[in-house]
């Protein structure tokens, strides 16, 4: 049997996707939120919240996406927790590059607010043995 999704902790810098996102997933999605404005508050938040689930965009000041999430895989109590990336470039390349460096998934931006929440269920299903 599948464990059920319901921790995420989702990381964005801009405030507005931060917002749209949150009501995406807890309205629609049912899931308990933690978010962060910035890959160094995540880390730590990881730590505390200890989400199921980490989405986080790659092009943030300071510690981008790709820097924080080789923070969190360095870290014993966050290196298991499973990253989808999500962002505007989304290039085979460069999906292919984020996929190298450990992410579980990328989901384009902009993304449908409405189909948010399957979607990343989707993933979960799929790295739980499910559909």
């Amino acid at each position: 049997m599948i464990p059920a999704l319901e921790r995420i902790l989702y990381v964005e810098d801009e405030e507005m996707l931060r917002t749209v996102t949150n009501l995406a997933l807890t309205r629609i999605g049912k899931f308990t939120v933690e978010l962060c404005d910035s890959g160094t508050k995540a880390v730590e938040m990881a730590k505390r919240f200890k989400p199921q689930l980490i989405m986080l965009d790659v092009m943030m000041p300071v510690m981008d996406g790709p820097a924080t999430l080789r923070a969190l895989q360095d870290d014993p109590e966050t290196a298991d927790i499973p990253v989808i990336f999500i962002t505007a470039k989304v290039q085979p390349r460069e999906v292919e590059a984020f996929l190298a460096l450990g992410v579980v998934d990328v989901i384009a931006k902009p993304f449908e607010p409405m189909g948010l929440a399957g979607q990343v269920r989707g993933v979960w299903n799929r790295l739980n043995g499910g559909a």
